[in-house]
Order: structure tokens, then sequence, then C-alpha cells
């Protein structure tokens, strides 16, 4: 069957998008069909501003709505104490734990040579600047436990190890069993991290 035009391009924008598939974005334009005209285009209008005032922190590279995003610009963050994650989402959950109260420095990506992206195709030399200026006191390695988020970690830990700034303590989240799971499920990885970061009890 031959759907209208319109219908069929905004399924092909929707099949764009990460974890849409065809049955999805289908779900979604039939869906639509069915929304008032009014909300349509406040929808519209918002896909629309998304871009017009959504810019990258030229600080952290955090999404903001200005130059400097509300956590670098916040006086009561603690300012010895950065975080380095890939993504803006991964700053947004741990910002929902409440646990962590300094600066984040987000490097949008992974290094993936099979993908042809190294260290400057993302926010990772731009971190020495903000190093060496001699406030951050703790550096936190928050990539991934994938291959790509490991590579980036090690590429870090060289780089700062070559700075050779004796203040700077490095670590790394500590990376095992989420809370709840059952041990027999887990990998051989996640064990062998679980058992290297055991605490005290």
């Amino acid at each position: 069957m031959k759907l209208p035009a319109g219908l069929q391009k905004v399924i092909e924008q929707f099949e764009k998008l990460p974890g849409i598939g065809p049955k999805s974005a289908q779900r979604l334009g039939f869906y639509l069909l069915h929304v008032p005209e009014t909300e349509l285009e406040k929808m519209g209008t918002a896909f629309i501003e998304l871009k017009k005032n959504t810019v990258l922190c030229k600080l952290c590279h955090n999404v903001s709505e200005a130059d400097v995003c509300l956590i670098c610009s916040d006086e009561q963050r603690d300012k010895t104490v950065m975080c380095v994650v890939e993504q803006p989402m991964d700053l947004l959950a741990i910002e929902k734990s409440d646990n962590f109260k300094g600066l984040y420095h987000v490097l949008h990506g992974a290094i993936s040579p099979l993908n042809n992206i190294g260290p400057e195709q993302l926010f990772l030399l731009d971190l020495k600047d903000r190093i060496t200026s001699g406030n951050i006191h703790e550096l936190i390695l928050a990539t991934n436990s994938t291959m790509e988020g490991e590579a980036t970690a090690m590429f870090l830990k060289k780089m700062i190890n070559d700075l050779e700034i004796t203040s700077l303590r490095v670590s790394r989240i500590g990376l095992g069993l989420p809370a709840g799971a059952d041990i027999e499920y887990a990998d051989e990885t996640t064990l062998s991290r679980a058992l290297a970061g055991r605490g005290e009890y």
C-alpha cells in the first residue's frame, strides 16, 4: 500500500533517529495524524528552536543556552574536581545521582580507530588547558567501560602523566555489579572489576 507523500516523508525522518525502526516510525507517523494541528506546530517550533537556541559551553562542552553553561557558572560547585564524560547524557545521569558537585568536561565521543575517531575529533586536547590552569586537584575519568571508553581513559591517563603535574590526582569511576543484579548473570569482565574494586564492609 502506498502511503500519502506527507506521511511517508515523516516516517522516513523518524527512521533516521537512533533506536527507531520502520515499525516504530510508522506508529509515530500515524499517531501524529491524530494530534491537533496546534500541537504539531508547537512541536515543529520546539525542533527548530532546539538548534537555534542550543550551543556548546565554551568551557566544558556541555549543551547550553549560553556560552558558559549553568554548571560552569555556578559558584557553589567544587572547582578543584573535574569529571570527564563521553556525552552530555552521561553528565545528566551523574547529575541525577546528586553525588557529584564538581565540574565536568564532555568529550562528545570516545576514541575509536575503526570509526576513524581519534583525539582530534573529540574535545580531548583542550582538556590540557583546563588541567594546567592549576585549579584542578582531581580528575575523574568517567568514560564508559566499553573498549572505546577504556582506550579513551588510557589516552587521557598517558596525556596527564606526560604533563607531570604532581598535585593532580587521576581516578577512574568504580566499575562492577549494578545494584539489584544477580552474580550468576554477570559477565567475566564485570565480575573481575567488581572484585578488584571491592571495599570494606
